[in-house]
């Protein structure tokens, strides 16, 4: 089937959050906050990345440096409303992609008995894996952060949420698409050829103000948490359009195409075991197709009388999608363990290695560690390695990018 594509038409009422948008928010909240409970949070962080080996591509450093400020308002609004305004902010020495500004949080939240209505940007978790996150859909990844895709840009969003006695049924107006970030041309982590972020292209005429819809129903039921949820609107992972400009260098345009996902994600506790599952049937592009992760987190405690516990894990990904440089866990086996000191700083580590079944070359490991060193400091350190000689491999273009990254963190 013949399929239009809409580039993005660049309009100062679309592509960003406009300024009177965040203003009306920010005024929705404060409105309330003369005659209400106000409380402020938030974090100051310093991060040090550094890169083992030298760089595949001209322009990279070795090192970066960079700040980030994190701070968080929450406000009562009557007797049952709740405002919160969550602002992220990045500098980089490097990367001026990752320096950056976004609005994780500036949501109305207001209960009326058996339902909540959340009203503004937000962000929305669903899944139960520990590897990769397949059923995760509402928000986009913020690639600039972090490679484990665990950072979410903030969503605009409508959420009504029925609440049942061990769980809920929500329903999500999603009318406002966000782009997915990327590491410019001097930072790592990055594609071979640059991506224009300014050549963007959708399969809906609507381009980013399509309107996505999603519903989800969450129930507990004994020792079985169960979420099932579809999904229908832009898909959140673009494809790479290769083009030339005038003196035919090349970059890549992205292009986002509809979704319709329908998923299931599972958590059954059985004694000292945790059995996973997260599983989705989707189509887009003309293309159906299936992929799940699955597998276990078992917990030795108090080993050898130590006060330590112990979790070892292991989960299968499997997608139908073969040779797709873009998508992950096609047939990957993660092994990992996770070690909980169970002391009052929080001290935990997780280390885990994901071997591709299919190309013996193909793997990626990682190492994530935290501690508190008083009330108000913590210090993160994580470590990531990778291996491919396979050009269809997600992981081949970022070969050389293993590296260890250090961030301090003060709470205020």
């Amino acid at each position: 089937m013949k399929r239009d594509f809409y580039k993005k038409t660049p309009k100062a009422s679309k592509g960003r959050f406009t300024m009177w948008s965040v203003t009306a928010l920010i005024a929705v909240g404060a409105s309330g906050s003369l005659y209400a409970d106000t409380s402020y949070s938030g974090s100051v962080s310093i991060q040090q990345r550094y890169f083992f080996e030298d760089a595949l591509y001209p322009q990279q450093a070795q090192s970066q440096v960079s700040m980030a400020l994190s701070p968080q308002i929450e406000t009562s609004i009557g007797g049952s409303g709740v405002f919160t305004f969550s602002p992220f902010a990045r500098l980089d020495q490097r990367d001026s992609e990752r320096t950056h500004v976004d609005i994780r949080e500036a949501l109305y939240s207001v209960y009326f008995d058996k339902f909540e209505v959340r009203a503004g940007i937000g962000k929305v978790f669903w899944g139960q894996t520990e590897s990769l996150h397949l059923v995760d859909i509402i928000n986009q990844t913020d690639m600039v952060e972090s490679i484990d895709t665990e950072d979410k840009l903030g969503q605009p969003m409508l959420d009504i949420r029925y609440l049942l006695d061990t769980g809920y049924i929500s329903i999500y107006a999603l009318p406002y698409f966000r782009e997915r970030t990327f590491p410019g041309t001097e930072g790592r982590l990055r594609a071979p050829i640059p991506i224009d972020t300014e050549s963007v292209f959708y399969e809906s005429k609507d381009e980013e103000s399509n309107l996505d819809f999603a519903v989800r129903w969450q129930q507990s039921i004994g020792a079985l948490e169960l979420g099932i949820s579809y999904f229908d609107g832009t898909d959140r992972v673009p494809d790479a359009l290769i083009q030339f400009d005038e003196i035919q260098q090349p970059s890549l345009a992205t292009f986002y195409p509809q979704l319709q996902q329908f998923s299931v994600d599972a958590l059954y506790v059985l004694s000292g075991w945790l059995l996973k599952l997260e599983a989705i049937k989707a189509e887009r592009l003309d293309q159906e197709y299936s992929a799940y992760v699955a597998g276990f987190e078992y917990t030795l405690v108090d080993i050898l009388s130590s006060g330590y516990d112990l979790g070892i894990l292991m989960e299968h990904q499997y997608d139908e999608r073969e040779n797709n440089p873009v998508v992950f866990g096609q047939n990957d086996l993660m092994l990992g363990a996770r070690f909980m000191m169970n002391d009052f700083s929080g001290t935990e580590f997780l280390f885990g290695f994901v071997q591709d079944l299919d190309e013996s070359s193909s793997y990626s490991a990682f190492v994530e560690g935290a501690t508190r060193l008083s009330q108000n400091w913590r210090v993160e350190v994580n470590a990531y390695f990778f291996s491919s000689d396979v050009d269809t491999d997600p992981t081949f273009a970022i070969r050389r990018d293993d590296h260890l990254s250090i961030q301090l963190e003060y709470f205020f």
